[in-house]
């Protein structure tokens, strides 16, 4: 769909409405795109956690769903009121002087696009003009944008629980949350509208606040990012899933919330949820290595048996026994916990 003369110019002060989605994202955006007006007085650039291989083929999905256009988010293009900007696969998008800006910086929670470095950078631009929606999704990703979005005066909207095809992530940012306008999808492009009709709010005076959020975005944009720019990082016992540095505990919601030295951040949920994939694999590589250790040992016993070494066989044996004990072990770790019968039943 071609961008109407129109939408190609923003006025200074304007709204913007940053929307991040994940698993089952894609039809809760495609519900909340239809029910924009043709008139939306507002920017609206959305992420959606896809694949770093992925085609881009949302904005195209976005394009046909309702009456404003949709398009992939270009490096430093201006944002359009009435438009759909979309992040493109493998890039984060943040908002800086009414400009997009697209980083391979750090990623947040494994993804890459993330949802909070645009919601934080909204926050910081935006203030009070900015509106943030947290739709369909898996884990807790959006919720820590979401909050500081609120904090810096803008306004938070979540998809119904119910209505969601996967509810924690809107449920997690409304634990951070609790007032956030709550909606159905069909119902929130009509929801958002009438929001951008209400009075806008001043900023909140306070500073404190938005000098470690700016530190935040910086860390996303740029090709150096360091923790050492975020007041109140504090090292924390635990390390990075993905580069194996030390992890950073960082000030603000959800607690606690953690940053490597080169940029990586983790919620509480997605560090947990990938140390289990950790364990897990460090589980696999274990039997693998007990059972090559037994199959060897065992070899090494009938070529002593076959040579006469009746005792060297033995103790080869005995190895192998004890190897094969270990990988039993390791393999039990590996099983899924079994419902208790009255579980069974119960369902």
């Amino acid at each position: 769909m071609p961008v109407p003369q129109e939408t190609r110019s923003t006025r200074p002060g304007g709204h913007v409405v940053v929307v991040g989605a994940s698993a089952g994202g894609v039809e809760a955006l495609r519900k909340m795109v239809a029910g924009f007006p043709a008139d939306l007085d507002a920017a609206v650039v959305v992420v959606l956690h896809i694949p770093r291989s992925s085609p881009g083929a949302l904005p195209s999905i976005l394009d046909r769903a309702g009456p404003l256009p949709a398009q992939a988010a270009r490096h430093h293009a201006p944002l359009r009121r009435g438009v759909v900007h979309v992040a493109p696969p493998d890039h984060h998008v943040l908002i800086e002087d009414g400009r997009l800006l697209l980083s391979t910086g750090p990623t947040e929670n494994g993804h890459r696009p993330a949802i909070d470095p645009l919601f934080r950078s909204a926050a910081v631009s935006h203030g009070p003009r900015a509106i943030g929606v947290v739709l369909s999704g898996t884990r807790d990703d959006g919720a820590a944008g979401l909050a500081v979005l609120a904090e810096q005066g803008g306004t938070a909207v979540v998809q119904d629980l119910d209505d969601a095809m996967y509810p924690a992530m809107p449920a997690n940012a409304l634990q951070l949350v609790p007032d956030a306008l709550v909606r159905t999808a069909d119902e929130l492009g009509a929801a958002v509208a009438e929001l951008l009709r209400r009075p806008v709010g001043p900023r909140p005076s306070s500073h404190a606040s938005v000098t470690p959020l700016r530190a935040e975005v910086s860390v996303a944009v740029t090709d150096r990012p360091s923790t050492e720019d975020i007041s109140g990082a504090v090292p924390s016992p635990y390390s990075c899933p993905q580069c194996h540095g030390v992890l950073f505990e960082v000030p603000g919601p959800p607690r606690p919330r953690f940053r490597c030295r080169v940029g990586h951040a983790w919620s509480p949920e997605s560090l947990e949820a990938d140390q289990t994939t950790g364990v897990e694999n460090a589980l696999w590589i274990a039997l693998r290595a007990l059972e090559e250790k037994a199959s060897l040992v065992r070899r090494l016993a009938d070529e002593a048996h076959a040579n006469g070494h009746r005792r060297t066989a033995e103790q080869y044996r005995a190895r192998a026994r004890h190897a094969e004990g270990q990988a039993e072990q390791v393999r039990a770790l590996l099983q899924p916990e079994q419902p208790s019968t009255g579980e069974l039943s119960s369902g």
